[in-house]
């Protein structure tokens, strides 16, 4: 299996972007007076149908067809590549503890009610931002590993999951942007933090690509696919369902999350050549 440099760059850039969303949701917090909470949850629940629906109808089918190419127990190697994909994930989350976890979601108007008495008691200002930053950019490795293993595989498959993992990104850069701006009293290294902390996902893009550069093969490759869709279905369900139902009313999520598998399913059909 060959990949051509420019499939390669479409596959990082794209990465890359979804990453520095980051951004998107620090300039939000900065320019804004209110958490749009109805938007974010079908936003949310509409990425998280994308990913769900894809990795199930895509990428798994996709990385069996590769694996099957390669060995006659490809179903088996497949199954435990995807469930692979979701502990490795899981590992990943756990590695960071609760007290900074990026995954507690605040909103906007926090910004309203920082109190500059509480920046004087900070002993560790930077510390506590990087800290934060390093946090985010632990929990976007893995994401930016199925961004552009997806995009190599499948440009219109790769550009779906990277619009879906920049939404999820949005929300995400506002949960950075709050604690730094606390911890430092600036919004200007707020933003540069969150920022920052999106090129972790470019960063699994070049781990996806020396994989892929080192061991390009049809049974590489459909192991780190298969792994790529559990990390998908994990990040759906452990990230971007929980943090929508915070923002807002349920079934607005779940109203989210079927028109996402709904738009995915009608673009598989409308567009077949393109997947």
């Amino acid at each position: 299996m060959d990949f051509s440099q420019s499939e390669i760059l479409f596959a990082f850039t794209l990465t890359l972007l979804a990453g520095l969303s980051t951004g998107i949701g620090s300039a939000i917090a900065f320019f804004t007076r209110r958490t749009n909470e109805t938007f974010l949850t079908v936003a949310l629940g509409f990425s998280a149908g994308v990913m769900v629906y894809l990795s199930f109808v895509e990428i798994l089918p996709e990385a069996l067809e590769s694996l099957e190419a390669a060995t006659g127990n490809y179903y088996t190697i497949g199954t435990a590549a995807f469930f692979a994909g979701m502990v490795l994930t899981a590992f990943i989350d756990r590695l960071v503890p609760d007290t900074i976890n990026p995954h507690e979601y605040r909103n906007v108007e926090e910004f309203e009610t920082y109190d500059e008495s509480e920046r004087d008691k900070s002993k560790a200002l930077m510390r506590t931002g990087v800290v934060v930053a390093l946090a985010i950019g632990l929990h976007n490795f893995p994401e930016g590993l199925a961004t552009f293993m997806a995009a190599l595989e499948n440009p219109a498959l790769g550009i779906s999951i990277a619009v879906a993992i920049a939404i999820h990104n949005i929300p995400e850069g506002i949960s950075v942007s709050v604690p730094i701006y606390y911890a430092t009293g600036s919004r200007t290294k707020a933003f540069f933090w969150s920022f920052l902390s999106g090129l972790a996902q470019p960063v699994g893009a070049l781990v996806g690509f020396f994989i892929i550069s080192a061991f390009v093969t049809d049974m590489t490759f459909g192991i780190v696919f298969a792994a790529v869709g559990g990390i998908m279905v994990y990040i759906a369900f452990d990230e971007l369902l929980p943090t929508a139902e915070k923002y807002g009313k349920h079934h607005l999520v779940i109203y989210g999350l079927l028109a996402g598998m709904a738009v995915m399913a009608i673009s598989l059909i409308l567009l077949p050549a393109g997947f």
